[in-house]
């Protein structure tokens, strides 16, 4: 008898008749002899409308009063699937996060995991239930309800199943697996049979909406292999492990793009040892994510310094930095939006030289300007405009050979 771990994405319990083919899909797996363990995100578009709901009543919701309003779309998720399983004539019990054993750090809105006491889950198994578990929620030890993050489901799946240690790990999303671009905006991209977990992980922190890259991250600790494949049909999805020799023979493996993503620039620094710590010391205390970073040459003993951040954490960025400008005799700080990051990703890069160059002379030929460049030893990433963003994928796909044979 097999454990099988499988999560099931918004999308696929966007609706009751998507919950009762999860239902299906869950009861099918227990019948083939296995026991299930199902981690379930909200209904898809529940979450929004709570943030929305949330907004109206407060400009600046309390983060730890979101956590307990977030939480019950999983909440309302696992009921329903679980009466969907009894409707078939099987047995299923659902749990919270904080039921299932899952204990975060403190951290409101963006919490890690800190350990998984599955024996409530060990069991219900053991007494022949499919067990439900809601994504995206944990709990802290002193009992406060936190949630993980967007795309926590992912993150709860992984861990789960590296906690009951899960023979299998099955990401269930409204695509057939891991694709070389967005299939919305490159039309030819194709499906990878599998990727390393260092490219899965570069192209989730990119933009790639497939896995939240802290997931990837978790099961690369753990070496969790997991499969990410379609709730909607039984095609072979895409394999995601440790990377293996033959993976370097492909130079780039994708193509990623972030949208939403703002530049932040404060101005006029005073260019001395601990202008640029204080800067970002202020901003990692905010709980803000700071990805490409580029400070100017100094001129007259001043220089600018310029990072990008999501466009959910700028209006935090700023209200962070702006009392900071005044401390540290800075000029300002100013914030743009409507740029994008593409980015491409390959373990191969590692290997083979001048990447960098047909990546810059493709985006040059096709008139696209470069704000920002940030490199890692397996991708290279670019700020454009926004409005440049589709069209800077799909040349670099083609460029690098991604489409469908």
């Amino acid at each position: 008898m097999a454990l099988v771990v499988q999560k099931y994405g918004g999308t696929s319990v966007g609706n009751p008749e998507r919950i009762k083919n999860v239902a299906r899909r869950v009861l099918a797996t227990q019948q083939a002899g296995n026991q299930v363990v199902a981690v379930v995100s909200a209904m898809s578009g529940v979450t929004d409308s709570l943030i929305k709901l949330a907004k109206e009543v407060h400009d600046m919701p309390s983060e730890r009063e979101m956590d307990v309003l977030l939480a019950t779309g999983e909440q309302t998720t696992i009921a329903l699937l679980a009466m969907a399983i009894h409707s078939l004539g099987a047995k299923a019990a659902s749990l919270t996060g904080a039921q299932a054993g899952i204990v975060t750090d403190g951290v409101h809105t963006k919490a890690k995991i800190a350990n998984i006491t599955p024996k409530r889950v060990h069991e219900l198994l053991d007494a022949g239930h499919a067990v439900i578990i809601a994504g995206f929620q944990g709990e802290t030890p002193d009992q406060q309800i936190t949630t993980l993050g967007r795309g926590g489901s992912d993150l709860s799946a992984i861990a789960i199943a590296a906690a009951v240690k899960a023979d299998i790990c099955q990401i269930y999303t409204d695509v057939d697996g891991v694709y070389t671009a967005d299939p919305r905006v490159v039309k030819d991209a194709r499906k990878i049979p599998e990727i390393s977990y260092d490219e899965l992980l570069e192209m989730a922190a990119l933009g790639s909406k497939v896995m939240q890259a802290r997931s990837v991250e978790f099961a690369k600790k753990f070496n969790v292999v997991f499969e990410v494949r379609s709730s909607f049909n039984d095609n072979p999805g895409t394999i995601v492990k440790a990377e293996t020799r033959s993976m370097e023979d492909v130079v780039i493996r994708g193509v990623a793009v972030d949208k939403k993503q703002a530049k932040v620039t404060v101005a006029h620094v005073p260019d001395k040892p601990g202008m640029a710590a204080r800067i970002f010391r202020a901003v990692a205390d905010a709980n803000v994510n700071v990805d490409v970073i580029v400070q100017n040459v100094s001129e007259q003993g001043t220089t600018d310094v310029t990072f990008s951040v999501s466009t959910d954490d700028l209006k935090k960025a700023l209200v962070t930095l702006e009392p900071l400008v005044k401390a540290i005799g800075a000029g300002g700080v100013t914030a743009k939006d409507g740029i994008a990051k593409v980015s491409i990703v390959g373990v191969g890069m590692k290997s083979h030289p001048g990447v960098a160059a047909d990546m810059f002379e493709t985006l040059a030929g096709h008139g696209i300007n470069i704000q920002m460049i940030s490199t890692s030893e397996i991708k290279i990433s670019v700020v454009v405009d926004l409005k440049d963003a589709d069209k800077a994928a799909s040349v670099l796909h083609e460029k690098f050979g991604l489409g469908k044979k």
